[in-house]
């Protein structure tokens, strides 16, 4: 029985946040972690898993799988590698995920899967859920005022849970600014 450990809200204000927000994130990851990306289409799970890819250290421009459904990219420092999945053209369930053998790479690999949910659960207990949602017009972090200094578009309400005793203690409220 999983239960969540923390929950951790981080406002972004541009794509340079977001692939910051990745970077710090990443600092928290170690092998066998999987993380599960939620997000509108264009609300930022690329740019974000992008910054992961950068801290973890990994080879490779980190792209949208969209069409090859999944990446590896192997560790330049030693770490675990990256495996970056897409999973929005499938539509069922764990079984039309295990073709791509991610029970076998979780141990040594770090997994992240955009729109992941209700598909990948069942690989492990412990895991990370990050749900991008825009912040749109009065919505905006601060309301009207700061939705008309900045670009609204950009603003993101990020939201960060662990589940399972893995996240616990690892840190997660590190990720809020300070």
């Amino acid at each position: 029985m999983s239960t969540t450990a923390a929950t951790t809200h981080v406002t972004i204000k541009s794509p340079d946040q977001m692939q910051e927000l990745g970077r710090r994130l990443a600092a928290l990851l170690r092998p066998g972690d999987l993380v599960l990306l939620t997000g509108e289409l264009g609300a930022g799970k690329t740019t974000l898993t992008r910054g992961l890819g950068e801290g973890l250290g990994v080879r490779g421009a980190v792209t949208s799988p969209t069409f090859v459904i999944a990446r590896v990219h192997p560790s330049l420092t030693g770490g675990p590698a990256l495996v970056h999945v897409d999973a929005y053209r499938l539509g069922g369930g764990l079984g039309e995920m295990e073709d791509l053998d991610l029970d076998v790479s979780l141990p040594e690999s770090v997994v992240v899967v955009e729109w992941g949910d209700g598909k990948v659960e069942e690989l492990s207990e412990d895991r990370l859920h990050v749900v991008i949602a825009r912040a749109v017009g009065a919505d905006a972090p601060g309301g009207v005022a700061d939705a008309l200094e900045s670009d609204v578009d950009d603003v993101r309400e990020v939201t960060v849970t662990g589940v399972g005793a893995r996240w616990a203690d690892a840190g997660l409220p590190a990720l809020a600014p300070r």
